[in-house]
């Protein structure tokens, strides 16, 4: 059963610039689905159309049986505390602890008041702790996130869309600020994530090699437009010319090479702290 449908949308900038151009697929609920694409297909603006950070300009967008195109604000509310986001900067509030970032997944579902005098409940702030602890953070939990690298702040936002109890979560090039060693520990928790809690994940994705390893699906964008959709063993190298307008043959060949700084890690180190 879809969880998502995006039924011929595009969204033009300016009146002029056509980021999507008549887009149209579906996602059943529980899939891993990464899209890749080169830098300005359009990928970041598929992912901001399903909460509405951005406006399609036409089409719809049906998401857990509702047209969010046509939500008032309080109904777009309702949805954007079911949906996760993971953002490329993290988009953490720095001076704050991890423990009161991870809370901050809890603000939609609170009052106003609630949310600005930060009244959060005991079972709360256990189950807080709880996710920190399966992602490795638990004795980083009164650290400021400043004090933080890159790999444990995205870990941070993982655990914030976790604490929302989400059916879908959006990643927005979650690694790509990230070294290969961080990059892993990112998508391994996504993919567990993923199969245990049944999370429905969208995850944009730079790196052609990691969506091969992670995902169950690939979408493939280019100039607006959906040019591939399939299977992982289904993404050849004249597919990938489609996508990216450079030769397959050596993308792979650069592929090969990083996928091979990502997998060669022991187990212990996938869940050492990053830096």
């Amino acid at each position: 059963m879809p969880i998502l449908e995006f039924q011929n949308v595009s969204k033009v900038y300016n009146n002029t610039a056509k980021a999507l151009d008549n887009v149209s697929f579906s996602i059943d609920e529980g899939e891993f689905v990464s899209i890749i694409g080169p830098s300005g297909a359009g990928k970041s603006t598929v992912l901001r159309c399903i909460n509405r950070l951005i406006d399609a300009t036409s089409g719809n967008i049906i998401y857990d049986g509702q047209n969010v195109m046509k939500l008032k604000k309080r109904e777009l509310r309702q949805v954007r505390t079911k949906t996760g986001m993971i953002f490329q900067h993290y988009n953490l509030v720095n001076r704050l602890s991890v423990i009161e970032n991870v809370l901050h997944g809890k603000l939609g579902q609170k009052s106003t008041v609630c949310g600005v005098i930060g009244a959060y409940s005991e079972q709360e702030k256990e189950r807080a702790f709880s996710i920190l602890d399966e992602l490795g953070l638990a004795d980083q939990a009164y650290k400021r996130c400043d004090e933080l690298s890159g790999g444990q702040k995205q870990r941070v936002g993982i655990a914030r869309s976790i604490m929302q109890d989400p059916k879908l979560i959006l990643c927005d090039e979650p690694i790509a600020s990230l070294d290969p060693r961080a990059s892993k520990v990112i998508m391994d928790h996504l993919q567990k994530i993923n199969r245990e809690r049944k999370i429905t994940c969208i995850v944009n994705l730079h790196q052609v090699d990691v969506a091969l390893k992670y995902s169950e699906r690939i979408i493939g964008v280019s100039a607006g437009k959906i040019v591939f959709d399939g299977r992982p063993d289904e993404l050849t190298d004249d597919k990938i010319h489609a996508i990216y307008g450079s030769d397959g043959s050596d993308l792979i060949t650069d592929i090969q090479g990083e996928k091979l700084s990502l997998i060669h890690i022991s187990e212990p180190t996938r869940h050492a702290q990053i830096s």
